[in-house]
């Protein structure tokens, strides 16, 4: 029985809390259980490289990276860019903040949902009050109600989106074009004091998505990360602190193990998650025939999501949640099967991220 990431003291919600309690002394989470990773400061950085797991480490071109890792950490489930950034907004566990996979049952929509681009699996918009969508008052209300100001750099595009609108309510955006944009725009941003200044680079996952963790393409995310990351922490003022982090692994998956659902039988199934974790709601007996056709594994998701499960998060998760095999993804209609990278299961790959310290 598979139980769960850390929520208790290495998981990225520990991270976050241990920001919090070094900014203003408080934070509805328990901080890191090993003592000392984060220095005191009253200007903290954080860079999030989205897909930059610790088996990503490895790479050639990520000595920078290796040799700035101070700690290994477990990104929450499901391990994917929505559910980890949801953690960072609130520091809370998915089981509290309500956001729990990159497709998302609604049921006051009655619709799944893509919770990146807020469209359904057929792409058709979906209106919501997306800055309702988390728990008030989220990391960023709290911490400017104690004098902090939060400031997240994003890339320019992500400016109003649905996405920026659900997580980032309470933060001032900073837009960033490029890499070298993204480099002068934290460090500027975090010359003054009593700042929280979070970055998000979305190079890495990207390239391995689309062009695999062997291509030149991936190798160039690496080598764009890793400048970004000396960079920052060559120019920021003496004091302030560098962090990074990542939001989740990634798996390479060969085409012969992407198991496509595609057999009317399951038709009457709902699915949504991630295609290494997908929740369903339907028929058990349909449920276990699936799960015996494909050689996954059905749970309960609500242990998995952390403590205290908010009524939100009980009522977007599935009735089970079938864990694909090892290095396989499940793929049913409206999930994506052209993808080289996939992520949101429990596998080491997936779940163990670095705690990187400039």
């Amino acid at each position: 029985m598979h139980s769960g990431p850390s929520y208790d003291g290495s998981g990225l919600v520990n991270l976050v809390a241990e920001i919090e309690l070094s900014l203003i002394g408080e934070s509805p989470t328990a901080g890191l259980s090993e003592s000392g990773l984060v220095p005191e400061a009253e200007t903290i950085v954080l860079l999030l490289f989205d897909g930059l797991g610790l088996a990503q480490l490895e790479h050639p071109l990520a000595g920078v990276f290796r040799s700035s890792s101070v700690a290994t950490l477990q990104a929450p489930f499901a391990t994917t860019t929505s559910v980890s950034l949801a953690t960072v907004a609130t520091g809370l566990a998915p089981s509290q903040h309500g956001q729990i996979g990159h497709l998302t049952w609604f049921p006051d929509l009655q619709r799944v949902v893509n919770t990146l681009k807020w469209v359904t699996p057929s792409g058709d918009h979906v209106a919501y009050d997306y800055a309702g969508l988390l728990p008030a008052p989220n990391l960023w209300e709290r911490l400017r109600a104690e004098g902090v100001e939060p400031i997240t750099v994003q890339p320019g595009d992500f400016s109003g989106s649905p996405m920026t609108r659900a997580t980032y309510r309470g933060a001032r955006f900073e837009g960033a074009w490029d890499a070298s944009d993204l480099i002068d725009a934290t460090i500027t941003l975090a010359s003054e004091p009593r700042r929280f200044v979070f970055g998000y680079v979305p190079f890495v996952d990207v390239a391995g998505h689309v062009f695999g963790q062997g291509s030149d393409e991936f190798a160039e995310a690496v080598k764009s990360a890793a400048a970004i990351w000396e960079g920052v922490a060559a120019g920021l003022a003496p004091g302030t602190v560098l962090l990074g982090t990542a939001d989740h692994g990634l798996m390479e998956v060969t085409e012969q193990d992407k198991i496509l659902v595609r057999d009317s039988i399951y038709d009457p199934l709902r699915f949504a998650g991630d295609s290494r974790s997908v929740h369903i709601w339907g028929d058990a007996s349909l449920m276990e025939r699936l799960a015996g056709h494909v050689g996954g594994e059905l749970v309960d998701p609500l242990p998995l999501l952390g403590p205290t499960a908010s009524d939100e998060a009980i009522s977007r998760a599935g009735e089970r949640v079938l864990l694909a095999p090892d290095g396989k993804v499940v793929v049913p209609r409206g999930f994506d099967k052209r993808l080289r990278c996939y992520h949101g299961g429990l596998s080491p790959e997936e779940v163990d991220i670095p705690l990187l310290v400039g």
